[in-house]
Protein backbone atom coordinates (compact mmCIF):
# COMPACT_ATOMS: atom_id res chain seq x y z
CA UNK A 1 0.00 0.00 0.00
CA UNK A 2 2.63 2.69 0.97
CA UNK A 3 4.97 1.52 -1.72
CA UNK A 4 4.33 3.71 -4.38
CA UNK A 5 3.54 6.84 -1.93
CA UNK A 6 6.51 9.54 -0.76
CA UNK A 7 7.03 10.26 3.16
CA UNK A 8 6.91 14.49 2.82
CA UNK A 9 7.90 16.48 6.16
CA UNK A 10 5.68 19.83 6.12
CA UNK A 11 8.19 21.82 7.93
CA UNK A 12 5.27 24.58 7.89
CA UNK A 13 2.62 22.61 9.15
CA UNK A 14 5.30 20.87 11.26
CA UNK A 15 3.95 17.44 10.42
CA UNK A 16 4.64 14.47 8.25
CA UNK A 17 2.40 13.23 6.03
CA UNK A 18 1.85 10.33 3.19
CA UNK A 19 -0.92 10.57 0.71
CA UNK A 20 -2.49 7.20 -0.14
CA UNK A 21 -5.16 6.76 -2.26
CA UNK A 22 -6.25 10.59 -1.89
CA UNK A 23 -6.29 10.31 1.98
CA UNK A 24 -3.74 11.90 4.17
CA UNK A 25 -2.07 10.13 7.04
CA UNK A 26 -0.29 12.56 9.34
CA UNK A 27 2.15 12.71 12.45
CA UNK A 28 2.32 16.21 13.99
CA UNK A 29 5.30 17.05 15.89
CA UNK A 30 7.00 20.00 17.28
CA UNK A 31 11.22 20.48 16.98
CA UNK A 32 13.28 21.47 20.00
CA UNK A 33 17.17 21.70 20.18
CA UNK A 34 17.84 17.65 18.74
CA UNK A 35 14.64 16.86 19.82
CA UNK A 36 11.19 15.95 17.73
CA UNK A 37 8.42 15.85 20.26
CA UNK A 38 5.92 13.08 18.52
CA UNK A 39 2.68 13.95 19.38
CA UNK A 40 -0.05 12.92 17.26
CA UNK A 41 -0.91 10.06 14.75
CA UNK A 42 -3.91 10.94 12.55
CA UNK A 43 -4.65 8.02 10.03
CA UNK A 44 -8.30 8.65 8.10
CA UNK A 45 -10.84 5.83 8.77
CA UNK A 46 -10.55 4.92 5.03
CA UNK A 47 -6.86 3.49 5.48
CA UNK A 48 -6.60 2.83 8.41
CA UNK A 49 -5.24 -0.75 9.78
CA UNK A 50 -2.28 -1.81 12.12
CA UNK A 51 -0.15 -3.37 8.49
CA UNK A 52 -0.07 0.83 7.35
CA UNK A 53 0.13 2.24 10.75
CA UNK A 54 3.15 -0.38 11.46
CA UNK A 55 4.78 0.60 8.15
CA UNK A 56 4.08 4.56 7.93
CA UNK A 57 5.57 4.75 11.56
CA UNK A 58 8.73 3.07 10.15
CA UNK A 59 8.93 5.55 7.44
CA UNK A 60 8.91 8.41 9.76
CA UNK A 61 11.42 6.74 12.57
CA UNK A 62 13.63 5.84 9.33
CA UNK A 63 13.39 9.36 8.35
CA UNK A 64 14.18 10.73 11.70
CA UNK A 65 17.19 8.19 12.04
CA UNK A 66 18.69 9.67 9.34
CA UNK A 67 18.91 13.11 10.60
CA UNK A 68 19.92 11.86 14.21
CA UNK A 69 17.79 13.44 16.41
CA UNK A 70 16.22 12.07 19.28
CA UNK A 71 12.57 11.21 19.23
CA UNK A 72 10.29 12.15 22.30
CA UNK A 73 6.71 9.74 21.83
CA UNK A 74 3.92 11.75 23.67
CA UNK A 75 1.40 10.20 22.09
CA UNK A 76 0.45 6.23 23.06
CA UNK A 77 0.14 4.86 19.99
CA UNK A 78 3.58 6.37 19.30
CA UNK A 79 5.10 4.96 22.57
CA UNK A 80 2.72 1.43 21.92
CA UNK A 81 5.16 1.36 18.27
CA UNK A 82 8.61 1.87 20.02
CA UNK A 83 7.87 -0.76 22.57
CA UNK A 84 6.74 -3.03 19.99
CA UNK A 85 10.33 -2.21 17.78
CA UNK A 86 13.03 -2.37 20.36
CA UNK A 87 15.64 -1.31 17.51
CA UNK A 88 14.14 2.56 17.87
CA UNK A 89 14.24 2.49 21.61
CA UNK A 90 18.25 4.22 20.73
CA UNK A 91 16.64 6.75 19.11
CA UNK A 92 15.06 8.02 22.75
CA UNK A 93 16.70 10.89 24.77
CA UNK A 94 18.77 9.72 27.76
CA UNK A 95 16.54 9.55 30.90
CA UNK A 96 13.31 8.60 28.74
CA UNK A 97 11.85 5.14 28.70
CA UNK A 98 9.29 3.64 27.55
Amino acid sequence: MIEAAELTDNDFLRQFELKVDNELAKIEYALQDRKIFLTKLIIPDAIKSEEFSEEFLTLVFENIADRNISVVPTSPEIAKFIRRHRKYKKMLPVGIRI
